[in-house]
Order: structure tokens, then sequence, then C-alpha cells
């Protein structure tokens, strides 16, 4: 028998490093799914009087101050894990923990809501098709196409990005022929005795369209020089999704002008495109829908799969099951199976719950983004590794706007949580056995610089 001290020690695992920015900024805009705005479209133009592109604009200004931390934080921690792992490097495991389990709320959530958007689609599209059904047939689509590799999915990403893009442009060629003489192009923005309360509550709604420049930053460890593609991925794809989803509201608001006129305001996007185009724009736009959510889930899972996968490398979760990649395809197997489990509760669990549990978790992280930049800021101050004087003001100031945000949120959301965060808390008192030892650190590997 071989004697166990020669047997050399395994080969650690990486992920393989195949993404440029251009294939992230695709992933970010697939994840955040450029047709979301049309998803809170009635909604925030109840909420805010009819002044979404003004909405859209404030949210756009509080969310590139935490893009900034991100990119910034981006480069000093190229590893998979995402906020995790920086907030980790900045107050340790334990509050990197709470971190990670906050956005395990966000992310394992949303690929759920992509596939009951599918399932409502189809299913109002055609009636004889259950619900149930399309939920099925939507997980193992986007499950499958995970577990075969990050390359697939970039190239899916690609490809349904791309349909929406054509769908968008044949929206506003209609929209703008829909424009009627006179109407007023500044009116969405801005008119006299405009009610702000309002809009600043309409913009908190819409900072869950911005989480792809989040999920961009899991991706650290397949990307190529992550040092320079990650923030610049970042950075780029919250300007262009801010930018796309002001001009479309912009223009919805320009050739539907008066959003009293909606019967109802959740389905006031099929409303507007039955307005501007009839039954042609309007079934497109649900086709175009569908995709859409197909490329955010199939997004979505690949990031918390990530995540979860760097949590279990840490041994923060069962190493054997989170933390060992595929031998055939190099990709987190169990992480995905068991996001995949938890979208199956699409078949149970309503829409809104879903939702305020995903506002939470995503906030929070967001604003401790902001703060653990902030810290580094502060405690390399005139030392070799100290921040640009920059990274102090902009990360405080977008601490301050994403805590602003965070508070917005309904009390529903805040209690669940509440409750998750407090599960999370408990579960930290039995893994370091009530603080008396420290979750393990992560091992970055020469390969993650």
């Amino acid at each position: 028998m071989q004697d166990a001290r020669t047997v050399p020690a395994p080969e650690p695992q990486h992920l393989k490093r195949i993404m440029g920015t251009p294939a992230l900024i695709f992933f970010g805009l697939a994840y955040m799914v450029p047709l979301t705005v049309f998803t809170t479209y009635g909604i925030v133009s109840g909420i805010s009087d009819g002044h979404v592109p003004t909405a859209y604009l404030i949210t756009v200004v509080a969310m590139l101050f935490t893009t900034f931390s991100y990119a910034m934080l981006s480069r000093r921690v190229p590893r998979a894990g995402s906020a995790y792992a920086y907030t980790r490097h900045a107050f340790g495991p334990h509050v990197g923990f709470l971190t990670g389990w906050a956005l395990m709320a966000d992310y394992m959530l949303l690929p759920m809501i992509n596939f009951l958007v599918t399932g409502l689609f189809v299913s109002a599209t055609f009636p004889a098709i259950p619900m149930w059904a399309v939920i099925l047939i939507a997980v193992s689509i986007v499950t499958t196409l995970n577990l075969v590799g990050i390359a697939v999915v970039r190239n899916v990403n690609v490809v349904l990005v791309l349909l929406q893009v054509v769908f968008l442009v044949v929206f506003v060629i209609l929209a703008f022929g829909a424009v009627e003489p006179g109407t007023s192009l500044t009116a969405p923005f801005l008119v006299p005795g405009m009610e702000w309360a309002g809009i600043f509550s309409g913009a908190s709604i819409l900072a869950l369209s911005f989480l792809g420049f989040d999920a961009i930053s899991t991706l650290s460890e397949e990307a190529k020089n992550p040092r320079r593609t990650v923030p610049r991925a970042i950075v780029l794809t919250t300007l262009i999704g801010g930018a796309l989803f002001t001009f479309i509201s912009w223009l919805g608001h320009i050739a539907f002008p008066d959003w009293t006129q909606y019967v109802d305001l959740d389905t006031a996007a099929i409303e507007l495109m039955n307005h501007i185009g009839g039954a042609f724009l309007q079934t497109s736009f649900l086709v175009a829908g569908i995709l859409g959510a197909l490329a955010s889930a199939t997004a979505s899972q690949a990031s918390v799969s990530r995540i979860l996968y760097a949590m279990g490398r840490d041994r923060i979760f069962p190493r054997r099951v989170f933390g060992t990649l595929s031998r055939r395809f190099q990709t987190p197997t169990g992480p995905i199976l068991i996001v995949s489990a938890v979208g199956l509760l699409a078949l149970v669990l309503p829409l809104d719950l879903v939702a305020s549990v995903i506002s939470f978790g995503a906030l929070v992280a967001f604003s401790l983004i902001n703060l653990a930049l902030f810290t580094l800021f502060w405690k390399a101050r005139g030392s070799s590794e100290s921040l640009p004087g920059v990274a102090g003001p902009i990360s405080l100031i977008g601490f301050l706007l994403t805590v602003w945000l965070w508070l917005s949120l309904s009390g529903t959301a805040l209690a669940v949580g509440g409750v998750w965060l407090g599960l999370g808390f408990v579960y930290l008192l039995v893994l370091t056995r009530g603080f008396r030892r420290q979750p393990p650190e992560v091992a970055v590997h020469a390969g993650d610089e």
C-alpha cells in the first residue's frame, strides 16, 4: 500500500477563463433583461404620475455610485463570490457570510421569477397549456444550459439579447410613428408641480432593474484579465442598461401620454403594445418577453451557482455538495441542481412575496458593498495600498443612497427579509460554534490574479 505521505495533493480546481468584456456585458444585459422596463412600467407610471423616465434617471445616478464601488473592489478581490468575497475581504468572514446569505435570497429567487413570468406569458397566450408544464420545461432548459458550461450560457445570452434588441428596434420605429403632433417631448421628464415623493418611490422599485452589473462580478474567475475586464463591464452595463431603460420608458410615454387610460397597470405594457402596433406588436412582445425571461433565468442561475461554489470551496457549506466542479464540463453541478430545485417553488409561491425578498437582499448587499469600499479606503489612508481619493466620498454617497432605497421598501419586504437574515445568523452561530471559531478563509488561487 502506498504511504499516504507520498500521495500527491490534488490539483486545485479552477473555472475556465473565457469571458472577455463584450461577453461580460452581454451576460449583464441578459441578466437585467432589456425588456424588464416593461415589467414595472404600469406600476411605476401610477406611482410617479407618468414620470417613469425621471425615476429611471434617479435610479441610474444611485446605481452608478454602487457600480463604482463594485468596480474598485473587483480590482482588489478578483475572485468568484461577488459581494460575499468583497465584504469578507473588508469586514471578515462573519459579515461576508451574512452578505452572501442576503444575496442568496436575491440570486436564488431570480430564476424563479423568470420561470413564473414565462409560465404566465405562455398561459395567457395559450390557455390550454397548463402553467406548471411551462415552468417544468423552462427549469429543465435553463438547468441543462448551465450544466454544460459557461461557454454555452455565454452564446445563448448573446442570441437572446440580440433578439430582444431586434424587438426594441421594431418598438422604437412603431412608437415614433404613433406619437401625435403637438405631444410634449419633455413632459415625461419634468412638468411644473410634479410630485417628487412618488417619483422617488418609483425609483426605489426600479433599482431591481440594475441587478445585472452585480452578476458580472460573480464571474471574475471566468473572466480574461479580470482586473480590467470586470470593472469595465460593470460600469458599461449600468450605463447601457440605464440609457436604454430611460429612453424606452420616455418613448412609451410620448406614444401613449395619458397613463390614466390604462385598464390595468399590472399589464399596462400589453395595452401599450396594442396601442402602438396592434396585435402584431403585442404578440411580438409576448415572444420577446419569454425569451428575455429565459435569458435572465439562465444568467441568474449561473451567477448564484458560482456564489454557492465559492462558499462551498470555503467550507461554509458542505464542500462535497457545493465546492466541487464537474470533471467533464468544469461547472459547479451541485449548486446548479440546488438552484433548479428552488426554482421549482415557482409552482407554489406567489410572485409578490418572491419579489419582496429579492428587493431586500439586493439593497442590503449594495449598501454593504459601498460600506466595504469606504472601510478599505479609510484603513489604507497613507499606505502603499491606498485607494484613489474619490473612493471615499463616492462610496459613502453610494452607501447613503442605497440605504435610502432599502428603507423605502414595504414593511412586508423588510419583515420577510429580516426573517431570512435571522435564519442566516442562526446558521452562522451553529457553523462557528457560537462565534468561538471563524468560518474558513477562501483560498485565492494563483490563477485568480
